[in-house]
């Protein structure tokens, strides 16, 4: 029996296989549940914590790839803590989901105390970690923390806001990690980023309109309409495109030259991004970097052309 046919049985019978369960069988099963329920692939997002410090140089320096790593871990805490608590209060509701009745707290593997429990731990643990990096980056995880309790009981369910408050925390993100290896953030970090996390949002919720689970669960999917999500995304790309090319030629020494041929593969990610969107892919961004290989490789040369800039500057 697959796990989905299993998870989709009465909890009744789940109840009753677990008694049946030997004791350690029960204990892995919840260990894979509850890791299963941080939603480990979603981590990838925290990535955006090394951006600021790559750009800048930083990570060739062992301190600052220590502290960025720091920020990445602490993030990665943080998001699994706000997962599980947001799946404790929504337990009920995705019983109901078509899709979120698979995941462990819904469907029985995890009760819902445990996941409190962990949550809460985590969350603190991400702060405590913060702190000692720097309590600047502490003040930025109880934004980032703010702001997700807010897009939780309130903002996702009025269109607009609640795009700008998930691009909101993709940008928290990147700020974490100047934060944390101490580079200051310019306007045209905050300005590319921001744009970049708005497109990845509006990418999902479009893909998530033409998808199968329409507006299942989301109540902003009712506004929205798929043509409306499109245009953002293109004036969004518009925007950043421009917004990039104009902070990569601003100068012209040698490491800035390299900074200005990073505006190539910049330009086809954004190309390639909008290209899978429209095809129906992007209701799961991480998705799409974790499997789509001509985005990593673009990514990997951009990241090369900012690395070797930044050691030449």
């Amino acid at each position: 029996m697959t796990a989905e046919a299993r998870f989709a049985r009465p909890p009744a019978d789940r109840d009753r296989d677990r008694e049946e369960e030997p004791g350690t069988a029960r204990g892995r099963r919840l260990l894979v549940g509850l890791v299963r329920a941080c939603r480990p692939r979603q981590w990838v997002k925290n990535g955006l914590v090394f951006v600021a410090p790559a750009v800048a140089g930083a990570l060739t320096h062992a301190g600052g790839a220590a502290r960025a790593a720091a920020a990445f871990a602490v993030f990665c805490l943080a998001a699994g803590g706000v997962y599980l608590l947001n799946d404790a209060r929504d337990v009920e509701a995705d019983r109901r989901h078509p899709r979120k009745r698979f995941r462990p707290l819904a469907a029985g593997v995890v009760p819902v105390r445990a996941a409190v429990a962990l949550g809460v731990a985590l969350i603190l643990a991400s702060g405590a970690i913060a702190a000692a990096v720097t309590w600047r980056l502490a003040v930025v995880v109880v934004v980032y923390l703010v702001l997700t309790t807010a897009y939780t009981l309130w903002l996702k369910h009025l269109a607009i806001l609640d795009l700008a408050a998930v691009a909101g925390c993709h940008v928290i993100r990147a700020v974490a990690g100047a934060t944390a290896v101490s580079v200051p953030v310019t306007p045209w970090f905050l300005a590319v980023v921001s744009l970049g996390a708005l497109l990845l949002v509006t990418g999902k919720r479009e893909a998530e309109l033409r998808g199968e689970s329409g507006s299942a669960g989301r109540a902003t999917l009712e506004v929205y309409s798929a043509s409306y999500l499109a245009q953002v995304r293109v004036m969004v790309s518009g925007a950043m495109i421009v917004t990039y090319s104009l902070w990569a030629v601003q100068t012209g020494s040698a490491a800035m030259s390299l900074q200005a041929a990073s505006v190539v593969p910049f330009v086809l990610v954004v190309l390639r991004l909008n290209l899978l969107v429209h095809a129906g892919a992007g209701e799961e961004p991480e998705e799409l970097a974790l499997r789509d290989r001509p985005i990593q490789l673009l990514c990997l040369l951009l990241v090369g052309f900012h690395a070797l800039g930044g050691y030449l500057g």
